[in-house]
């Protein structure tokens, strides 16, 4: 059997098979056919539908998070790899500038390290604690003369 392309020889497209017919056996058995096909059909023609919505809704967040713009300003010095990320999310037209990417992706790293952030937190409370313990031994320690 000879697959190769030949521009001499005309296109015949394969004939089309519609997997979704089943064998009709009588006329209750036709007419579930139908409804089964257009069902199947009718949910078929929804799901690009359905993306565009998910696609919507991605950039609403997006558009959420870039919106909640923080005054704060922090210097940050990035290797060249991550400016190229950076800078692609610019290009894409997914943010307006390397800031907003950089923040948006800080935010999300944060979020997505919350065990590490909790631990932390409760290092700091700890640390306060014992630092204000030696604050209380030096108030009592006795007044030399």
């Amino acid at each position: 059997m000879n697959d190769q392309y030949d521009p001499q020889r005309p296109y015949n497209p394969p004939e089309m098979i519609d997997d979704l017919m089943l064998p009709e056996k009588d006329e209750h058995a036709k007419q579930h056919s139908e409804r089964l096909s257009s069902s199947v059909r009718d949910i078929a023609s929804r799901i690009p539908e359905s993306l565009g919505a998910i696609g919507r809704d991605i950039s609403r967040t997006i558009e959420r998070a870039i919106s909640a713009k923080d005054t704060d300003v922090v210097p940050v010095r990035v290797s060249h790899e991550v400016q190229d990320k950076l800078d692609q999310l610019v290009q894409a037209g997914v943010f307006q500038s390397r800031s907003e990417a950089a923040a948006f992706l800080i935010d999300e790293g944060i979020k997505g390290q919350t065990p590490l952030f909790d631990r932390v937190q409760q290092k700091l409370l700890e640390i306060e604690r014992l630092r204000s313990e030696l604050r209380g031994m030096v108030d009592q320690r006795p007044m030399q003369e």
